[in-house]
């Protein structure tokens, strides 16, 4: 007997899809990754997109991991449209009409259908201790057997059970493999089959009264009416195990569509790792990565648009999604191509978007609270992101390389003013003469594009021997932006006396 499973999408009216993190911890990219999927999913079809908080494992839940969690989804461009949401007071809350959302509140209700599949001989009590599992697994390992319960406790009659129970031993509630094979078609894989026998009877109910995933997320799946699973392809093996679930509680029919995704990979091609450094969006928020950056980089991880096209803004990336382009190859997480496209959303942003977001980064920087408060101007600030425009990568990239601009006092090395092999006559004459140029343009006429026609003007020929000097004036640095930009952030009057100050070393 093969248990098949195959839902066509059209099949499927209403989409409504769920992102159900753990709150366990800080917003893995990854699990960003199935957000944004399941996102793009509901948007591109008039879907219902849900948040759900899947806090069944409770030795492990964090305090205010979900709020956090939210916090960072939000920030990335994805909203909620029904589930577990932050309130105007910052407090969690639910909206919606299938709640409650948060699995620790559904408790009775995963009690009811577990006490179904008992009654209905689907599911059976077990009383295995840890130490008698172990024992098995080692049985089965030195016989190289796979890993699986061996039913040990599956004929314990009703008495039985019921007397252990009543002298209180732990127990947990196993489902039911029935025999046969069970199959299904997955949006990215194909069609699937497997052998019953290979899998295990799965606890559904713990020692402790909460359901296992298993349990919960296919009841919860089938009471919300979601239509489509976006997750992880590592819960392909898991899917023949809910499909047997829907069906051993009568929901066949409404199995929704399955899409597992290709796992994220670090550049040695093996799963991507919490393990592996900074992979929390709250790492990559801290790093002063833009939400635009983050979400065009993680979209791109297993899915290809099959264009030309790499930059995208989040209405692109719904425009263009289809599950047909999904990869079953796992993306690489890249840093480089990551730095590359965040650059690249930098430079389409207008200065006063950058300065909103790089403010808070930058007022953190030692160099930035030793500045003058007129190096602290808004006014002073976009000049400055206007030089550095097209060569930022993140927020946190504003001043980082030309700290000069909020420095009190230049210290300029005698050696490193001097252009070439010029004499300090030389270069004495070409400070003497940029000064004399920048002291005649009036403040009005303080210009990036004035700046740059009279100070090469001045130079004639020889810009070398006149720019440099300049340059190193202003900056004190061998590599920075041009004199002309310098000298138009630094302003008329600061610009001056760092010449005049250069001058009294040569």
């Amino acid at each position: 007997m093969i248990n098949n499973i195959k839902i066509m999408a059209e099949e499927k009216k209403d989409v409504r899809v769920r992102f159900a993190p753990s709150p366990t911890g800080e917003l893995h990219i990854g699990g960003l990754r199935t957000a944004l999927t399941n996102y793009l999913f509901a948007k591109k079809n008039n879907g219902t997109f849900i948040l759900r908080s899947e806090d069944t494992d409770q030795g492990r839940f964090v305090d205010g991991a979900a709020k956090r969690q939210i916090i960072d989804m939000v920030w990335s461009g994805i909203t909620i449209d029904e589930g577990v949401v932050i309130d105007d007071n910052g407090d969690l809350t639910e909206i919606g009409e299938y709640g409650p959302y948060i699995q620790s509140k559904r408790l009775d209700i995963y009690k009811k259908y577990v006490e179904q599949l008992l009654d209905e001989k689907k599911a059976y009590h077990c009383f295995c201790t840890p130490e008698r599992l172990q024992e098995m697994r080692q049985n089965q390992q030195a016989n190289k057997k796979a890993p699986k319960y061996d039913r040990h406790c599956l004929h314990f009659s009703e008495d039985e059970v019921q007397k252990r129970i009543e002298r209180g031993e732990k127990y947990v509630v196993r489902f039911k493999i029935p025999e046969g094979k069970t199959a299904f078609d997955d949006l990215v894989y194909g069609h699937i089959v497997v052998e019953n026998d290979t899998l295990d009877d799965q606890v559904i109910m713990k020692s402790d009264g909460f359901p296992t995933y298993h349990l919960a997320v296919v009841i919860d799946d089938y009471l919300m009416k979601i239509s489509h699973v976006f997750r992880g392809a590592e819960w392909i093996a898991s899917t023949p195990k809910h499909i047997l679930l829907y069906q051993a509680l009568g929901w066949a029919e409404e199995t929704p569509i399955f899409c597992h995704m290709a796992n994220i990979l670090d550049k040695s091609k093996k799963k991507l790792s919490k393990r592996d450094g900074s992979v929390s969006v709250a790492d990559f928020r801290k790093e002063g990565y833009s939400k635009q950056a983050i979400i065009n980089f993680i979209a791109l991880l297993g899915w290809n648009p099959k264009t030309e096209q790499e930059i995208f803004n989040m209405d692109e990336l719904i425009a263009q999604f289809d599950t047909e382009k999904m990869n079953k190859a796992g993306g690489v997480f890249d840093r480089d191509r990551l730095a590359w496209i965040s650059k690249e959303h930098m430079k389409k942003m207008s200065v006063d978007e950058i300065y909103e977001n790089a403010l808070p980064f930058l007022q953190e920087k030692e160099f930035y609270k030793n500045a003058s408060e007129e190096q602290k101007s808004e006014e002073y600030i976009k000049k400055l992101i206007t030089v550095e425009h097209d060569r930022l990568e993140k927020f946190t990239d504003i001043g980082e390389e030309n700290q000069f601009f909020f420095a009190q006092e230049i210290v300029c090395d005698k050696e490193l003013v001097r252009w070439k092999e010029n004499s300090d006559a030389k270069t004495q004459e070409a400070l003497e003469n940029a000064k004399e140029v920048l002291s005649h343009i009036d403040e009005n006429d303080w210009t990036r594009e004035m700046l740059e026609k009279k100070l090469m003007e001045a130079a004639g020929e020889k810009r070398g021997d006149f720019l440099w000097p300049l340059r190193v004036a202003l900056t004190g640095e061998k590599r920075s932006p041009s004199p002309f930009d310098c000298a138009w952030v630094l302003g008329k009057d600061e610009t001056l006396q760092r010449i005049k100050n250069t001058l009294h070393i040569i």
